[in-house]
């Protein structure tokens, strides 16, 4: 697989993500309460934000001269902290910043990645 083809794959699974967490609030709602109550809702949009995260490593193993160049639209450093802290931390996790990140983030992460992806074909 070229490095392009790879990069794009990458994008590509970081959209789906996206969009399962775009399609989990529209089942459950925006609401932090049945977000903290409900671990099915929970889980639901805590495994889709680690494996962006996860994803997101692998673009910055492999594509450091992009992480860079795209850093200031997207916050990719603090997107692999939060992998960091999901992997090895997971205990601390705190559902607000896992929830706020979801609701507020996320979207903006979307719009960016569908650029990218267009970008690629």
């Amino acid at each position: 697989m070229s490095n392009l083809n790879r990069k794009l794959t990458i994008l590509l699974h970081i959209e789906n993500y996206c969009e399962e967490i775009s399609d989990t609030f529209k089942f459950f709602g925006k609401n932090f309460e049945t977000f903290e109550s409900n671990a099915i809702f929970r889980n639901s949009i805590s495994m889709p934000v680690f494996q962006i995260c996860e994803l997101s490593k692998l673009l910055d193993k492999e594509y450091h001269e992009y992480i860079d160049q795209t850093k200031n639209e997207v916050p990719w450093k603090a997107i692999i902290r939060m992998r960091e802290r999901f992997a090895h931390h997971y205990i601390d996790m705190d559902n607000k910043i896992i929830f706020d990140t979801a609701l507020n983030d996320i979207p903006i992460l979307m719009e960016f990645i569908s650029k990218e992806i267009k970008k690629e074909y």
